[in-house]
Formats: C-alpha cells, sequence, structure tokens
C-alpha cells in the first residue's frame, strides 16, 4: 500500500468555543489538497488525540473520508496504551472506509519489546485495513526497536511505521530489514531529506500545514536525482521546522494556520496558546522563511 510521499498530520479545527468543527476541517482538508498533500494523518499528536472523545474522532473519521471522496489517503489515529481498547476501537474506525489506522506505541506503562510486539499483532489481526506503526519514544517513553519493527513488518496488513525516533541508524537498519512494500515515514520534519536519503519513503508532516509546496519541491527534487536542490530546500524550510515545534505542538501550526487565514480555532488544555513573544518570533520566521523560497525560485 502506497499512500504516497507527503503526508499532513493535520491539526483538529476547532470552533470559538473550542468544540469539534467540522466546516472548518472541510476547509483545511480543501486547502491542503491545494497544498499538495497525498494524505493526512487524523487525530495523530497534531490532532490534540488524548483531548478528543472517541466519539468526537469517529465522527471526525467519517468526515475526513468524506470530504476526501479519494483524493486523499485517510489515516487514522486508533491507538492507545490500553490493547483491548485499541483493537476494539480500531475495528470501529475500519468500518468507516479509511484508508489504513495508525497506532502509536503504548505510553506511560512502558511495555518491552515483547510487550510491544504482542500489542500491535493483536490490532493487526482483528482489522481488515493496513496498518501503520507509530513510533515517538520522545512522548511514549519505550522505543519499538528495528528488530521489532522488522518482525511485525511480517504480518500483513502492517505496512510501514511512522518513525520519530530521530534515531537514522534504526531507521536504516529497518529499511535493510524490510521488504521494498514496507515503507519507513520520518515522523520529524527536519529529517525528512535524510531520512530519504537512507531509503525512506516520505514524511508524515506538521511543517505541510504551511509549506506544502516547498516540501513537496524538495521530495520530488530529491527523487529527480536533483540533491543539491533538495538539499537547498531543506535549509530554507528548517528554521520554520523549528519554530512550529519550539512551543508544544500542535500551538504554534495552529496559531500560523489562523494567521494565513486557515480558521482551525485555539487548542484544548492541557496545551495553551502561544505568547505574544512566541507568536511574533513564528510570524518572522515564516516571513524569513517565504523570503528564502523566493531567492530559491529565482535562482533556478
Amino acid at each position: 500500500m502506497d499512500f504516497g510521499r507527503l503526508l499532513t498530520a493535520i491539526v483538529t479545527p476547532f470552533d470559538e468555543k473550542g468544540e469539534l468543527s467540522l466546516d472548518r476541517t472541510t476547509e483545511l482538508l480543501e486547502y491542503l489538497i491545494d497544498q499538495g498533500s497525498d494524505g493526512v494523518v487524523v487525530a495523530g499528536t497534531t490532532g490534540e488525540s488524548p483531548t478528543l472523545t472517541q466519539e468526537e474522532k469517529l465522527i471526525l473519521f467519517e468526515h475526513v473520508v468524506k470530504v476526501s471522496k479519494g483524493r486523499l489517503k485517510v489515516i487514522v489515529g486508533t491507538g492507545s496504551n490500553n490493547t483491548r481498547q485499541s483493537v476494539e476501537f480500531s475495528k470501529e474506525a475500519a468500518k468507516l472506509g479509511v484508508d489504513a489506522i495508525m497506532a502509536v506505541a503504548p505510553y506511560y506503562n512502558k511495555p518491552n519489546q515483547a510487550g510491544l510486539y504482542g500489542h500491535f499483532k493483536a490490532i493487526a489481526e482483528k482489522v481488515d485495513v493496513p496498518v501503520v506503526i507509530y513510533n515517538i519514544p520522545g512522548r511514549s517513553k519505550v522505543n519499538i526497536n528495528a528488530e521489532t519493527i522488522i518482525k511485525l513488518s511480517k504480518i500483513d496488513n502492517v505496512v510501514a511505521v511512522k518513525e520519530a525516533s530521530g534515531n537514522l541508524d534504526q531507521m536504516a537498519r529497518i529499511i535493510s530489514g524490510t521488504d521494498d512494500d514496507f515503507h519507513v515515514y520520518s515522523g520529524d520534519d527536519g529529517l525528512t531529506l535524510p531520512v530519504l536519503a537512507i531509503g525512506g519513503h516520505g514524511v508524515i508532516s506538521v511543517s505541510a500545514h504551511v509549506a506544502g509546496p516547498e516540501m513537496r519541491e524538495m521530495i520530488t527534487a530529491f527523487f529527480n536525482g536533483e540533491v543539491e536542490k533538495a538539499a537547498a530546500c531543506h535549509r530554507a524550510m528548517l528554521p520554520l521546522m523549528r519554530e512550529l515545534f519550539a512551543a508544544p505542538s500542535p500551538a504554534p501550526a495552529k496559531a500560523l494556520l489562523n494567521e494565513l487565514g486557515i480558521p482551525v480555532g485555539g487548542v484544548r488544555l492541557p496545551m495553551v496558546e502561544l505568547t505574544g513573544d512566541e507568536r511574533k518570533s513564528l510570524m518572522k520566521s515564516y516571513a524569513d522563511f517565504k523570503k528564502a523560497s523566493e531567492v530559491l525560485a529565482k535562482s533556478e
């Protein structure tokens, strides 16, 4: 299963009262299609999944599938640190016509590698859609090691991993040890180009909310053999990528989208809005990024 090269881990749009806004979700999806996203990951970390109820998630999943109409691949976050709950929720989500489910490494209870394997195996065996593993030890406090991911890739419907460990050695071992149709996606925007260079397939990105065409250009340049151009694109985007994580995500991404006229509302506690200084720094970084992109375009 190929979900494409550029997937956006979308924010969850809220209205002025902090409630789920399907109208704003539609507007965001149409915008991302225009910006060049191949697909979206819904209700992941960037989507504030810990603060969404299961009912809200199912409503959101169904709406995204309906609006996308096959124009975007739709991957939905269904995992938790409760295996039974993850299995049942994944089964419910799979009925909605999604292209895949994404299950995060169990957080807080810190299972060992045998427990991690058993968790993902239990989910994969109970759903009839592709499964994407989400490895993010910075949040889950456990790392799914390369050997475990390679073993999981032998399960027919385990088709990809979003790798946010930051460990290029581990990612290289996964790529070397899995079949060509198992895809490794960078889970860190700033490592997208290095991950592609070692054989990764693409990125599940936060920055694509506001730099989609530029990220698409970088990826296309790399696969066309224009490595210097890809590297220049990477360097131009890197300061903005860092700024989007200077405050807890997704507060910066939501603030910037709102400033750009894509209304997505605020964040839910325990996330908080940016301070005035944080907002000012973010907007300066975005302006600098746009100037750098214009210079690059003129130099071609």
